[in-house]
């Protein structure tokens, strides 16, 4: 067997994972200028058993975790979730790797981005095939980075196990007793290798390689890896070295500062030897890591391969926002505002029954309340209306007696899901999308109100567990929604997708954030209200890498990115092929925590996409949020959108927002641009 080599390299954090979470035992980060002087956050100590409890229990969900183990809470939303679910697994995108269980074994990729007009693509290419001999496959271990996958002989017997993690340029086999592993693809190597391809592309490390065939005994381990691009000898040594400490799992730790928000993963190996990581674009928005070792291609940019087991990386902090601020309007403006509240309130409609118009319904609402307060108009009855809307959808039993405006729990699933789904939200998809919503309204109308806090915080608590609960537990995943590799969130409950999974509208994740840190505000939850700053933080950053002010390859002929996938980015969504969809739907609801959307963007940037989503006009779907996005790029654009909106047909503003809501949001990027 190669004899293993201990290398330390890179800066770790001291921290013990305990179930997948972790808790620090050493203050301050250590790093090379990413999270600063970040501290780690102590996670929500919140009793889970008893929320689950508190709401009826129902088979409701429209889900099936094929091959899952027994035990494994159903690892919904994540990259890999296309391994769980569905008659057939998918293929799955690891950065830089993408993966693909076969009848007998696995194949391993290194997907090359391919650019057209509308569409960035890196669809998973199998260069290497192992065959273990398996009959079946099954998911035993799952945190949000990282997936241990059981492979299984026909009489059902346990072969071995493979780990991905996203970031690692590693894939590893560790044999559970006595294995044949047969390797075909571009490498080629002496029995006691490690073994590079010709073009120095792949290699592999392990006990012995003769002509594609490696015998393992039981804990025996074999790894292969791609080698980036130009490798240095440097870079082929470093992998080499960490390619005989297999990862076994990722640990998640965060934190925020006065002025930025820190993630750090933690790669465990088997042996506590030294792994390698790759860096997407947005771990660098915090500083630039001299890591030197060359880059893998992927549809999101270069990644950058790294030395060591700890990726420490930090985004400008943004802090839960439910309120704009209107206070230095001119009269006259005051008044076209007071006149526009007025005419939304009376208009507001029936609150509908689903989770995803009746969560935006409520929230639409709610900001007019505020704004209303803010403005001296009488809203006293749309606030009772919505308020009473409020604690109908946070009855803890609700679902005993009615069949919609409530909320159960699927024991299978291991979710909390709304009678009356909408948008496949009885298969996982777009949770965050939908509680978001009700957390936010919640946590504006329980402002000064904690009678009402304490009313609605068992359904409250228990949404914002469904989706971001910090610490695994038998009632949830940890991190549901939330993939704090890639940055964001994705919308897929099972992703039965061959692109793996993907997320269209980054704005309604950040809302769910927002929401959440609104909410642990007002019901007094510091721990939570942390977690959440970090996640709207992250994602709020991201939303812009990726989506609405996107690095993008020569080729793509368009500004934004409407849809992003693992394997591929789409100038495309689900619901239109308007050109405002695409920007539309990054956008919504255009509430205060989207005053950011446009930090950091050239003003150029802004006018252009707004151009190419509205080119003859506003009249168009979501074009009131296209307007409100056109007023952060500057005095004469907030004054022109302005303008606008007043006159706007109603059919352009979504049923999520408000013309005053839309005219408040302007306001308040004026206030902001004049403040400087």
């Amino acid at each position: 067997m190669m004899a293993r080599r201990w290398v330390v390299v890179g800066s770790v954090i001291a921290v013990v994972a305990v179930g997948g979470a972790v808790t620090a035992v050493a203050a301050p980060w250590e790093s090379d200028g990413a999270g600063g002087d970040v501290q780690t956050a102590t996670v929500p100590d919140v009793d889970t058993a008893a929320l689950v409890a508190s709401v009826p229990h129902q088979a409701v969900a429209k889900l099936d975790p094929v091959r899952l183990a027994d035990g494994v809470v159903p690892p919904t939303n994540r990259w890999y979730s296309g391994l769980v679910f569905g008659d057939q697994p998918q293929p799955v995108f690891a950065e830089p790797l993408s993966f693909a269980l076969t009848s007998s074994g696995f194949t391993i990729g290194l997907p090359q981005p391919a650019v057209s007009a509308q569409t960035i693509a890196a669809p998973h290419v199998p260069a290497v095939t192992v065959d273990v001999g398996a009959a079946s496959a099954r998911i035993t271990a799952a945190d949000p980075v990282s997936v241990t996958i059981e492979l299984l002989d026909g009489s059902g017997s346990v072969l071995g196990h493979v780990v991905l993690a996203e970031g690692s340029p590693f894939v590893s086999f560790t044999a559970a007793k006595d294995v044949d592993v047969r390797t075909e693809g571009s490498l080629s190597a002496t029995p006691d290798g490690p073994a590079t391809a010709a073009g120095d592309r792949w290699a592999f490390v392990g006990p012995g390689y003769d002509a594609g065939a490696t015998s393992l005994g039981k804990d025996d381990s074999a790894s292969w890896y791609a080698l980036p691009d130009d490798a240095s000898s440097d870079a082929a040594e470093t992998l080499a070295k960490a390619a005989a400490h297999p990862v076994t799992g990722v640990d998640v730790a965060y934190g925020v500062s006065s002025s930025d928000a820190a993630t750090t993963l933690t790669y465990r190996t088997a042996d506590d030897g030294a792994t390698a990581h790759v860096l997407m674009p947005h771990h660098r928005l915090g500083g630039d890591p001299a890591c030197g070792l060359g880059t893998y291609p992927s549809v999101y940019g270069d990644l950058e391969l790294c030395p060591g087991s700890t990726l420490t990386s930090s985004v400008a902090l943004q802090e839960p926002a439910g309120t704009f601020d209107v206070g230095s309007l001119s009269d006259d403006k005051r008044a076209t505002l007071v006149k526009a509240v007025k005419a939304d309130v009376a208009a507001t409609p029936d609150f509908p029954s689903d989770t995803y118009f009746g969560g935006k319904s409520l929230l639409r609402a709610a900001t007019l309340v505020g704004l209303g307060e803010q403005l001296d108009v009488d809203v006293a009855d749309l606030k009772a209306k919505t308020v009473a809307a409020l604690r109908e959808w946070a009855e803890p039993d609700g679902c005993s007696s009615r069949d919609a405006r409530c909320f159960v729990y699927d024991e299978k699933a291991r979710s909390v899901i709304g009678l009356t789904p909408s948008f496949g939200s009885d298969e996982l998809n777009d949770h965050h999308f939908h509680y978001g919503y009700f957390l936010a309204a919640a946590g504006m109308l329980a402002a000064d109100d904690p009678k009402l806090a304490a009313d609605v915080k068992d359904v409250m608590d228990l949404l914002g567990q469904d989706v971001a609960a910090a610490k695994p537990s038998d009632g949830f995943p940890q991190l549901r929604s939330f993939d704090p590799y890639a940055g964001h969130s994705w919308a897929s409950g099972s992703s039965p997708f061959a692109d793996g999974n993907n997320q269209e509208s980054s704005s309604e994740a950040v809302n769910a954030w927002n929401g959440l840190g609104l909410w642990a505000q007002e019901s007094d939850q510091p721990e939570l209200a942390t977690e959440a700053t970090w996640l709207l933080s992250t994602e709020a950053a991201t939303a812009r890498a990726y989506w609405t002010d996107p690095d993008l390859p020569s080729g793509f002929a368009h500004q934004v990115v409407a849809l992003n996938w693992g394997g591929k980015r789409d100038w495309a969504t689900w619901f239109s092929p308007e050109p405002s969809a695409m920007l539309g739907i990054q956008l919504l609801p255009l509430s205060p925590a989207q005053l950011t959307v446009g930090r950091d963007v050239d003003p150029e940037k802004i006018r252009a996409s707004v151009e190419e989503a509205a080119p003859d006009g506003y009249d168009v779907m979501f074009g009131g949020d296209l307007l409100g996005y056109l007023a952060l790029a500057g005095p004469d654009d907030a004054s022109k959108a302005w303008t606008e909106l007043e006159s706007l047909p109603d059919d352009a503003i979504d049923d999520g927002t408000s013309r005053a809501a839309l005219l408040a949001f302007v306001a308040a990027a004026s206030a902001r641009d004049s403040s400087g």
